[in-house]
């Protein structure tokens, strides 16, 4: 696995940061006094847009220093996030041995199938929607946030610095967002609506990311899709060519993916979608995974 930095500042990606943010609030200023149903979906887009800048940020873009990238993305658009958490879980996620574990992956859909075997039918069932694409975008990021914050209720309950210091860190870019918010003719509730769709649409990408399977780089899914989610998710579509060259800038995986095709597939075991149109017809309202882990195999 490769992790090679381009050696000096990606400016196009700073300017791309710049504009999101641009976009952002001229978004929020304009766009309510014309419709508002417009505005939540063009915020919705842009929270979506600056959670994959947020991803390149914390895999050392646009610039070298750590601090520079992480001040440039404080301002969380998703409101619910905080940086350092999605830094440290997603490069927990990195540990590519663990990818779909439901303890040791951050970021696996999958359930430990004796947890399951617990679970009353209205949990289950409502997981089972959630393996639908339909479900993840409408329920995942409620179920994903709720997971989340409990697992950061207990850390910090055993006293974990870094958990309460990442919430720390996070509270002023909320305050920020908020207060530019106030700023506009945009209401909370509206662009809370639109922070959660927003995040609805991230759960495009991740849906099918990962799958059950005993090589590990076969668990990674290529989706070879070069339309607007190509561009919302910074091609990190490619996915399997992330998680094995992760210090390549998103503008230079489709030309890798291009020259090393072949090497790619078999890495991946012929994981692959043609576009997410193609993911739209089959999983939309079809599950795609068992919710238990299929292979799980505790103490491997």
């Amino acid at each position: 696995m490769s992790n090679h930095l381009p050696k000096g500042p990606e400016w196009g990606t700073f300017l791309l940061i710049l504009a999101c943010y641009c976009l952002w609030f001229a978004a929020l200023l304009l766009l309510p006094q014309v419709s508002l149903v417009l505005a939540v979906v063009v915020c919705a887009v842009l929270v979506a847009f600056h959670s994959s800048l947020t991803h390149e940020a914390l895999h050392g873009h646009p610039f070298r220093a750590r601090w520079l990238n992480e001040t440039l993305m404080a301002p969380q658009l998703n409101m619910v996030i905080p940086y350092n958490r999605f830094r440290d879980t997603h490069l927990e996620h990195h540990r590519d041995e663990n990818l779909t574990d439901p303890y040791d992956d951050p970021e696996s859909n999958f359930l430990d199938p004796k947890a399951w075997q617990q679970m009353s039918g209205a949990v289950r069932w409502i997981y089972r929607l959630n393996n639908t694409l339909l479900g993840r975008i409408l329920l995942g990021p409620l179920i994903g946030q709720i997971c989340f914050l409990a697992g950061d209720i207990r850390a910090v309950g055993r006293g974990d610095g870094a958990v309460i210091w990442a919430w720390i860190l996070h509270l002023p870019g909320v305050a920020l967002v908020l207060w530019v918010v106030s700023l506009t003719a945009m209401p909370f509730w509206a662009y809370a609506i639109a922070a959660y769709l927003g995040l609805g649409l991230v759960k495009i990408r991740t849906f099918l990311e990962h799958r059950a399977h005993d090589e590990i780089y076969a668990r990674t899914v290529l989706v070879e899709d070069r339309g607007p989610l190509a561009l919302l998710f910074l091609n990190n579509n490619l996915h399997v060519v992330h998680h094995l060259h992760p210090g390549v800038p998103w503008y230079a995986l489709p030309s890798l993916y291009r020259d090393r095709r072949g090497e790619f597939q078999t890495a991946n075991g012929n994981y692959i979608y043609t576009c997410y149109g193609q993911v739209f017809r089959r999983y939309f309202l079809r599950g795609k995974d068992p919710v238990p882990h299929p292979l799980w195999h505790p103490g491997e």
